[in-house]
């Protein structure tokens, strides 16, 4: 029931938000709608911190910043939505991307590791280059993100950031399950909900 929960809530926010974009038009609503999901995880964030009273302190002083604010937030409420889309896929972006970088050990190495632990050579190389891809990805749907948002229609970056991106999103990540099959076929084989189980416990 928990996974159908969330399936249901993202759906639901996908639809509201996509609704306050492109038919409401509502400032109020289309700001309640794209400041959600910061609060939500800011809220989530400063609760598990071990400075809980500062970050919650600072997560309260902003929301009145906000709403001393609200007038000007609800007229560019688009701005925020696109803020929070292209925000997010930087944020992945800049995850993947730094552990390619100064010594570290990339990131799908890591996943992997957790999943088919001990590597061959030849799939810590191919893990790295996963990392990289991912890396490439995700810079490509923020820029792709800006593009639309600043070039196109409404509706259509809209439909792109509200129903396109976690369906590429996951096709990308089914399509390297693929490969990885083709391309190491001697490796250990892993059910797709193995490796999130996997990726879940690297991940934070």
């Amino acid at each position: 029931m928990r996974p159908a929960g969330i399936a249901i809530a993202i759906a639901g926010y996908a639809l509201l938000a996509h609704y306050t974009n492109t038919i409401a038009k509502n400032g109020n609503l289309g700001t309640l709608a794209a400041l959600a999901p910061l609060a939500f995880f800011a809220f989530l964030m400063a609760w598990n911190s071990p400075r809980r009273f500062m970050m919650l302190s600072a997560l309260a002083l902003a929301g009145l910043f906000a709403w001393s604010q609200w007038h000007e937030l609800a007229s560019h409420f688009g701005l925020i939505n696109w803020l929070q889309d292209m925000g997010m896929q930087l944020a992945l972006f800049f995850a993947f991307g730094r552990t390619l970088t100064g010594g570290q050990k990339p990131l799908c190495v890591r996943f992997a590791e957790a999943a088919h632990a001990p590597l061959s050579k030849q799939h810590e190389t191919y893990a790295r280059n996963v990392t990289l891809a991912w890396t490439l990805f995700f810079g490509f749907m923020a820029l792709a993100s800006t593009l639309l948002f600043f070039f196109a229609p409404i509706g259509v970056w809209s439909i792109f950031a509200n129903f396109l991106t976690l369906p590429l999103i996951a096709l990308m990540f089914i399509v390297e399950h693929r490969v990885r099959k083709s391309v190491l076929p001697d490796s250990k084989d892993a059910r797709i909900l193995d490796e999130l189980r996997s990726f879940r416990r690297v991940a934070p």
